[in-house]
């Protein structure tokens, strides 16, 4: 039995890497023909040039927020997608709200993996659990499954009677949702005397796999890996049933992506094991997206898994990168406390606190001071007044006391109190 999905994960990651930028000048040359939105977003931008990971970090981060403004002015996709690839193609409404594309031949393709991964063979039935209604999850991993030869039942969100009576009847041998609703399924079958021992793997995403959770699942018969996914580019990373009982097996990257991790706030790729945003570059024709930032954080993994795949790790899902918060009625953004510390290159690090001093709400700024450099603390807290328009405190600490943990900002307001 093959052990991996295909060759591709398994290259010398130097091959991969070599590979993927090769690529990427001449896709980004034909998305901005195509797509007028990112051409005006990438004006200037010599196509050619971006030929390594220095290169590509030059380019500026589209967060979701912009993204939004720009499909409200140019609906419905603010001229970030080729119409030509959208004909006869769904079209999806996601929170936020964004309008999404159907994605393709080549995710399904990318989904197919995140299953394979997971021990899910062709002919395996699958019970999707994922939402069809208006938004695009329940169709990637539906696509993925059958891209993969398995058989798909689209039994959606809610409904929990039903879809335990047609688990039962129809007997699938994976479950493909959220992590908690398998529970959810589980526990109402024992309820009401339903037999659903055929569940013996999943794939689940949108929501965190605890693992007290994973651990039950294992008790009752059923392997759950977890795969971290977007509308934007299907599953990014997923995990391999050939690593489970690693002590920290992390995700594995997909294929046809780059990704880095960036600090909160900026474009700056952080060193590797440091928490930062999700950035992601995809090769989608109908939907080219160029660093775009997921505002998601995690980190990478050093080495590779012990499962053979030879892409790079991230640790999973570890919270959002959005940490703008309101301060004395004004917003304080991660970008500001970024623009302070590139004003201080003294500097090495830097994390904002938000706190409550009596009835007023109060800035303290921790900075780490980089290579035995002495920072100004006047001098940086003048320059956080000017760039915040905010009073605010400034303080030493020690080096690596501040937390990695992917946070600029850290509201610590008690708002019970």
């Amino acid at each position: 039995m093959a052990l991996h999905f295909d060759h591709l994960e398994t290259r010398d990651p130097a091959e991969r890497e070599a590979a993927l930028f090769a690529a990427l000048p001449g896709f980004l040359r034909k998305a901005v023909s195509a797509a007028p939105g990112l051409a005006r977003w990438l004006a200037g931008v010599d196509p050619d040039a971006i030929t390594d990971r220095t290169a590509l970090a030059r380019l500026p981060v589209l967060r979701k927020s912009e993204l939004l403004e720009f499909q409200q002015a140019d609906p419905p996709f603010g001229g970030f997608a080729d119409p030509a690839a959208l004909r006869a193609n769904r079209v999806f409404l996601s929170p936020g709200p964004l309008w999404e594309p159907e994605l393709g031949d080549d995710v399904a393709t990318a989904t197919a993996r995140a299953f394979f991964a997971a021990g899910i063979r062709a002919g395996d039935i699958v019970h999707n659990a994922f939402a069809y209604h208006m938004t695009p999850g329940g169709f990637i991993l539906d696509a993925g499954a059958r891209a993969l030869g398995c058989t798909v039942f689209p039994a959606g969100t809610g409904n929990t009677d039903l879809q335990v009576d047609a688990a039962a009847a129809l007997k699938p041998s994976v479950y493909c949702g959220t992590p908690d609703f398998l529970k959810v399924m589980l526990d109402r079958a024992t309820e009401t005397g339903k037999d659903l021992s055929s569940f013996k793997l999943a794939l689940v995403s949108g929501g965190a796999l605890f693992p007290s959770l994973r651990a039950e699942y294992k008790a009752r018969g059923i392997d759950v890996l977890q795969c971290y996914a977007t509308a934007e580019f299907g599953v990014i990373a997923y995990e391999s049933a050939a690593s489970d009982g690693s002590p920290n097996p992390g995700m594995i990257l997909n294929e046809k992506l780059i990704v880095e991790i960036v600090r909160p706030g900026t474009g700056d790729p952080v060193a590797e094991g440091e928490v930062g945003e999700i950035v992601v570059t995809g090769f989608n024709d109908g939907y080219p997206l160029v660093r775009l930032g997921t505002g998601d954080l995690s980190a990478i993994l050093p080495g590779t898994s012990p499962c053979g795949r030879t892409n790079a790790r991230i640790k999973g899902w570890m919270g959002r990168a959005d940490q703008r918060t309101k301060v004395k009625g004004m917003f304080v953004d991660p970008a500001q406390i970024a623009t302070v510390v590139k004003r201080h290159p003294e500097i090495a690090k830097a994390r904002l606190v938000v706190v409550r001093d009596g009835d007023r709400d109060a800035m303290v700024l921790h900075v780490e001071a980089a290579g035995g450099a002495a920072p100004d603390l006047a001098a940086v807290e003048a320059s956080l007044r000017e760039v915040t328009k905010l009073g605010g405190a400034v303080l030493l600490a020690a080096p690596g006391s501040l937390a990695n943990d992917g946070k600029v900002i850290s509201d610590e307001r008690n708002y019970s109190a």
